[in-house]
């Protein structure tokens, strides 16, 4: 986009061809090209910055409020048939679902169907996440997930920017192309008027 923004700078040179919407168009081009080059960076780091922010706050209070706790398992409970596709298979068939029981932060006892892996047997222990009430609750998230996440949001809105900026610049140069083509048309009915009236004179 930006080398056809710059490659448009020729309708700036003094030229009696050269129509307003021509320079329009050229001023149009080189202040999207500007905000792309450095209003896309800018908008990245700002989302980056901003759903760190959130996503930081928000794996601190997973931190705060979840707990690594060990369960016992109680019994097994009966499995499904394997999936034959090992693609879709290999996460699933690596853990299996049993009763198992633990403790809840202020020291009552739970029981319930969790996650356990795959060679559990009952009196086996393991380890699983639980909230503030004991319920059953996935890892809080880590720093790496924070930062990569917050990455991929400054990256979208990067590229968000870049796409609304663009799609302004299309649309304005749409309009100007329907002000030159409704130009045009005025230009030829008087060009048509004029040649009329020469015929008739001859």
């Amino acid at each position: 986009m930006t080398v056809r923004a710059m490659a448009g700078l020729w309708r700036w040179r003094r030229n009696p061809l050269c129509r307003r919407t021509d320079v329009v168009e050229s001023w149009v081009a080189l202040l999207a090209a500007l905000l792309i080059t450095v209003g896309t960076p800018v908008a990245g780091l700002l989302a980056g910055a901003l759903a760190q922010d959130a996503l930081a706050s928000a794996a601190r209070e997973q931190q705060e409020h979840r707990h690594l706790v060990t369960a016992t398992v109680v019994r097994s409970v009966p499995q499904p048939p394997l999936d034959p596709d090992p693609e879709t298979s290999s996460a699933r068939d690596s853990h299996r679902r049993v009763v198992a029981s633990w403790k809840t932060a202020d020291g009552a006892v739970r029981t319930g169907p969790v996650k356990a892996p795959d060679a559990a047997t009952p009196g086996d222990r393991f380890r699983i996440w639980t909230d503030d009430r004991g319920r059953v609750t996935t890892r809080p998230m880590s720093p790496s997930a924070t930062l990569s996440h917050a990455a991929l949001a400054g990256v979208g809105g990067g590229a968000a920017a870049a796409g609304l900026v663009e799609g302004a610049r299309r649309f304005t140069v749409w309009r100007l192309m329907r002000r030159r083509f409704e130009e045009w048309d005025r230009a030829w009915e008087r060009a048509r008027e004029d040649w009329g009236r020469t015929g008739a004179d001859s």
